[in-house]
């Protein structure tokens, strides 16, 4: 049987400038409302140490999750981790963590999403190339709505 290698740089990270301070950036990442506004809706707002779930409605008005987890640290404005998972991981777990910097006229947002080969295993490439074109996507959605 063959090992399985995992990846040890396989970490996502992306940062992004808004012209916005960090109190706006954070209600984007936090705020049901919002968050439909460039990721998914959310079921509720994101609470410090409770679970998420971000959703999608279908045609035939059933709801299914498009990601979810846990909120594991939130320290307004300036750092949200979260647990995250989707469907393709089939139950297990990654991290996302955001950082909020302010910057003179606005905020740079960064991104870090770790454990992608962990969760993954022999669908790790494939899952990370999703991931890196979904998160840009998703950032020029927030850049547009944040500003």
């Amino acid at each position: 049987m063959k090992a399985i290698k995992t990846m040890s740089n396989d970490t996502l990270n992306k940062s992004i400038f808004l012209p916005a301070s960090r109190e706006t950036v954070w209600s984007f990442l936090t705020d049901k409302d919002k968050l439909a506004l460039w990721f998914h809706p959310a079921e509720a707002d994101l609470a410090d140490k409770q679970d998420y779930a971000l959703i999608t409605t279908n045609d035939d008005g059933t709801v299914d999750r498009v990601c979810w987890g846990t909120v594991l640290e939130m320290d307004a404005p300036s750092r949200l981790k979260c647990s995250f998972t989707i469907k393709p991981l089939n139950g297990a777990f990654t991290n996302v963590t955001w950082e909020l910097e302010a910057l003179e006229g606005g905020t740079k947002l960064s991104l870090t999403h770790e454990g992608i080969s962990a969760a993954a295993g022999d669908a790790a490439m494939g899952l990370i190339l999703a991931l890196d074109k979904g998160w840009d996507e998703h950032l020029g959605r927030l850049r547009s709505a944040a500003s």
